[in-house]
């Protein structure tokens, strides 16, 4: 056929063909034959884009932190996807907004105010100075490059440029300062029921059309997620030390070669008797310790125990009363005038006169450890280690080299690679957008789970790094993929069922809680209401005060201060379902202080904080009421 069409193609058959194929060119453009095309928007701003491929960049950028700032305790199925994709779209919307507000207002950020924030970062710093690879690391790992990152850097020092602007705008007067003192210190008398739910709970049949339209409310919460099954390789330098074999010969030369590392160096016990003599002493001063000092050593040479003479006449606080000694020392520590004469003398020979920055010493040398080196024995087992680390890593980065070429060469495969280099192919269970167990739970093994390459076009991911400070590279490929789906009914009716008894359960207790406040308020007391269950007296507490359950510190001090000799009473629902009933009957004031105490927080400059940030709130909502903004559709990766 090829052939013909070659034939073929000449004089007005060719040109036939030339103008049928530039019709749709001249018509659509030629993105519409490569795949091109607009770049899919996830909001507008003032006409201002914010593209879904920044989005989803963002938001993998919020999950790494998440999981940098949480540590071990990062759970990805605590954070919904959806939601955390509407709530960084949300800050990309106003940090879009306040970038136009500040250009209009004429906020700029300096180079060299920029430059200075850069160097500062910690993060990109290496021995408490600035390191060119540091950052290009860090940006990187966060898939940033050096110009998108000083961009996101000016947005966020213009806002801060904000709301100093506003916030210093607000004043705290000495009624207000007050006020404040009053309210943050204020302390309420309070007692509580709880009405638990469990006296309420029931087996009585949950009515069928009641269990199917729960069902078709909460659809999604019984929806399963879309899932993936991987295959995958995992280079780790810690496992390979297993694949390393350790030479007696090898850790023989490493000794050998490290003798100064293993030494122990000549120490010895030394004793003094010090006479001081004042910094600023002249020579006659400096001639009279001299000559005393003399007369000390003379009553040594005539057989008195140099520890009884310096129990005596020592001047050093911290070894007269030891009869002198100072233990073991070793070269370096000591002042070196009283060390060359120390580790010059014979054992049990008293020096003659040491004059050091102290004063004049009289030095005794009571016992020498020769200088020695470590046996080999004593360090073999941790040269070992020490050696197969070393070979594990090189082994690492020797492997680690090699495989990013046989996973791309033979893209639809792991085998071939693992098979080269020794690896083992493991297998996942079903995993989901917000991650699996152990290495497959974190961010970056995720998303290039769900990457367009890896899922749509079945190839085998690049080489994953997941941990910059640990030895460890994964790539992995898709082996099975399922759509999000929904639990058939079935499966899910005993759970509904549960969950439709407790919440009748719950609105009883509430019920029950709300009869026995209106008894309360109508002039009942507590034993009325409470029959047998304990009325927990709560005394006085604070806002913050542990003792009693958040919600019911929270309704405490939303209720009105009760009249004089009555009370106020109100509900509240606890944080595992139960209800309360909460009476209080006293309220006391914080105390006033007209001027901060030394060193405590100063109430004023924490009121006008929460003044300027509340104005600032206020700038923030009225300037996104009159913006122009467009919300695309937000794609939930649900999983």
């Amino acid at each position: 056929m090829l052939q013909q069409i070659h034939d073929r193609a000449k004089g007005w058959f060719a040109w036939v063909i030339i103008i049928l194929i530039s019709i749709p060119f001249a018509l659509w453009g030629i993105q519409s034959y490569v795949g091109g095309g607009a770049e899919p928007v996830a909001a507008l701003v003032n006409g201002q884009e914010i593209t879904e491929r920044d989005l989803d960049q963002r938001v993998q950028n919020a999950r790494i932190q998440l999981r940098e700032r949480l540590g071990a305790t990062y759970d990805p199925a605590q954070f919904d996807d959806k939601r955390l994709r509407l709530e960084v779209l949300d800050e990309m919307i106003r940090e879009t907004l306040l970038t136009d507000v500040a250009a209009r207002m004429g906020l700029r950020v300096s180079d060299q105010e920029l430059r200075g924030r850069i160097l500062a970062e910690p993060a990109f710093q290496r021995d408490g100075r600035f390191d060119a690879a540091s950052y290009e690391q860090v940006l990187k790992y966060q898939g940033l490059s050096p110009a998108m990152f000083e961009a996101q850097q000016r947005r966020e020092i213009v806002g801060t440029q904000l709301i100093r602007a506003v916030a210093g705008s607000e004043l705290v007067t000495q009624t207000e300062r007050e006020q404040y003192q009053r309210l943050v210190g204020q302390q309420r008398e309070l007692a509580w029921l709880r009405v638990p739910v469990s006296r309420f709970l029931t087996d009585e049949p949950i009515d069928d059309q009641a269990i199917s339209a729960y069902y078709e409310a909460n659809a999604a919460r019984f929806e399963v997620p879309e899932q993936v099954k991987l295959d995958y390789l995992v280079l780790d330098a810690a496992a390979l030390a297993g694949r390393t074999t350790v030479a007696e010969e090898d850790i023989r030369r490493v000794y050998d070669a490290n003798q100064a590392r293993f030494g122990q160096p000549e120490r010895r016990r030394v004793r003094h008797i010090l006479l001081t003599v004042p910094p600023d002493a002249d020579a006659a001063a400096a001639a009279a310790v001299l000559a005393e000092i003399e007369g000390v050593r003379k009553r040594l040479a005539d057989g008195e125990a140099f520890d009884v003479v310096a129990k005596a006449v020592s001047k050093d606080p911290g070894s007269a009363s030891q009869g002198g000694s100072l233990g073991e020392i070793e070269k370096g520590i000591m002042d070196p005038a009283f060390e060359q004469s120390a580790f010059a003398l014979p054992v049990g020979e008293v020096s003659e006169p040491v004059r050091s920055r102290f004063g004049y010493h009289l030095i005794e040398v009571e016992s020498i450890t020769p200088a020695a080196v470590k046996p080999f024995a004593e360090v073999q087992e941790q040269l070992r280690g020490e050696v197969a680390k070393q070979k594990a890593e090189a082994l690492f980065y020797d492997l680690g080299e090699r495989l990013p070429n046989l996973v791309y060469e033979t893209s639809d495969s792991l085998a071939p690679a693992a098979k080269e280099l020794g690896l083992e192919v493991q297998q996942s269970d079903w995993v989901g957008r917000k991650g699996g167990e152990g290495i497959l739970g974190h961010p970056k093994v995720t998303a290039a789970a769900f990457s367009e390459e890896v899922l749509t076009e079945r190839r085998n991911s690049d080489l994953i790094e997941p941990e910059k400070e640990v030895l460890q590279t994964v790539v992995l490929r898709v082996v099975d993929h399922r759509e999000a789906s929904a639990r058939p009914l079935a499966e899910v009716r005993d759970e509904i069922a549960a969950d439709l008894r407790k919440e009748r359960a719950k609105k009883a207790a509430a019920a029950e809680a709300a009869s026995g406040a209106e008894k309360l308020r109508g002039g009942a007391d507590w034993a009325a209401v409470a029959g047998d269950t304990k009325v927990e007296e709560g005394g006085l507490i604070g806002r913050t005060d542990p003792k009693v359950p958040a919600q019911v510190r929270t309704l405490a001090f939303t209720l009105p201060v009760p009249p004089a000799g009555g009370a106020s009473v109100g509900t509240a629902t606890l944080e595992d379902g139960d209800a309360a009933i909460v009476r209080i009957t006293k309220v006391e004031d914080g105390k006033v202080e007209p001027a901060p105490k030394p060193g405590t927080p100063d109430p004023a400059a924490m009121l006008g904080q929460l003044m300027g940030r509340q104005a600032y709130d206020a700038v923030i909502k009225d300037m996104l009421q009159r913006a122009k903004i467009e919300r695309k559709t937000v794609k939930a990766r649900e999983g």
